[in-house]
């Protein structure tokens, strides 16, 4: 029997449809072997500079899939190395992180690098301010349709707050829970 990843990438490929998907652990041995045989064919690097860190990526991809297990539609390997350098008054905090990526297309280290920034700005638009400041993952709720109801209720409230220009999620809704005037604001009452 196909393991899940391995079946989802199937459908994908069989609907005519293509993927991009980060390798976790639930694929070890594919993970294991992209990591160990990956020869960087192309590169892109990135720098951006803002609150307090520098950070660097270098996007590498590689078509060769030599000792790679086989995996449905699979043409590109990628290779996603980071550098944090948070500064801290007097101490930088460095991290570094290398993560690998799978597609089933080809397209340049610059594009790939383009895509897979573009997921992280949802990633931190979205779902860690679900997560994180509306507590979605330490709800109660466990009752169908109330999860799908509330979903969308904190979609809904997110998209109120970007639509008066908050910038900080968190701060729009401590202000709309302490103000009647900012809901009623943000509900275009009078």
């Amino acid at each position: 029997m196909p393991s899940a990843p391995k079946k989802t990438a199937q459908t994908i490929i069989d609907s005519e449809n293509d993927y991009l998907g980060a390798l976790k652990g639930n694929q070890s041995g594919l993970l294991t072997a992209v990591a160990t045989q990956f020869q960087a064919q192309q590169t892109s690097q990135q720098v951006n500079l803002g609150h307090g860190r520098i950070e660097k990526r270098r996007v590498s991809i590689s078509h060769d899939l030599t000792g790679v297990p086989d995996f449905p539609g699979l043409k590109t390997l990628i290779r996603v190395q980071s550098e944090r350098q948070v500064h801290r008054a007097t101490v930088v905090e460095v991290s570094i992180e290398t993560r690998y990526y799978v597609a089933s297309f080809i397209d340049t280290a610059q594009a790939f690098a383009e895509r897979i920034r573009g997921y992280w700005g949802v990633e931190n638009k979205v779902h860690y301010v679900r997560d994180v400041t509306q507590g979605e993952d330490t709800s109660g709720i466990r009752t169908s349709p109330l999860i799908q109801i509330w979903a969308l209720a904190r979609n809904f409230a997110l998209n109120l707050y970007r639509d008066k220009g908050f910038q900080n999620m968190a701060q729009a809704q401590r202000r709309a829970g302490f103000s009647l005037n900012t809901l009623k604001d943000l509900f275009r009452m009078k």
